[in-house]
């Protein structure tokens, strides 16, 4: 049985679990019924940040249009463009041995693409969740609903890994923003052009 986690709940990974290395991070949501017309895309990033909460460079940050990190710590599955179909929309695996020591957290987010232009917000999304399954087994660790909170936020910080103490934690963070991509990659450090 996974944990269930509220938001700002943390929870260790690694302390009761030493072997634990591989992680397959998968996100989903609903779309309400909607008729704008356009097909709604939302889009699942990791931020591979140092001690300052920052991206240490623009390479750091995984999403569709970088899908692997260098070091192979983290890797983006694929672009769904439309979000049908139950279980995870997009998934993201992590190898927390290769993560570089520079790395404090991984911060996974979702935002909407073109949600200005769509006329779209995280209020039209419904069931979002974000879960952690130990690879190796297939095992559900960790699920964290997002809830309803969110209304004109077009981003949505979901939840971080981090380390403490040597051990890895997760920490259920739920934080909508609006500005979409741009503000989280603002927020993070990432050049936005």
């Amino acid at each position: 049985m996974p944990i269930n986690l509220t938001k700002g709940q943390k929870v260790d990974l690694t302390k009761g679990k030493p072997s634990l290395k591989k992680l397959l991070v998968g996100l989903g949501w609903d779309v309400n019924r909607y008729d704008g017309g356009a097909d709604f895309d939302l889009d699942a990033a990791a931020f591979l940040l140092g001690a300052d909460g920052k991206v240490i460079t623009d390479a750091e940050f995984v999403f569709y249009g970088n899908l692997k990190h260098v070091s192979g710590a983290v890797e983006h599955m694929g672009d769904n463009l439309t979000g049908e179909g139950d279980g995870d929309d997009e998934q993201i695996l992590v190898d927390l041995s290769k993560v570089p020591a520079n790395v404090e957290k991984i911060a996974f987010t979702v935002t909407i693409y073109e949600a200005e232009q769509r006329r779209q917000n995280f209020g039209q999304v419904s069931n979002s969740f974000i879960r952690i399954v130990d690879e190796a087994n297939n095992e559900e660790l960790i699920h964290y609903d997002l809830g309803e909170d969110f209304s004109i936020e077009t981003a949505v910080v979901v939840g971080e890994l981090y380390r403490h103490n040597g051990e890895w934690k997760f920490n259920a963070i739920g934080s909508g923003f609006q500005g979409g991509l741009a503000a989280l990659c603002r927020n993070y450090g990432v050049n936005v052009a």
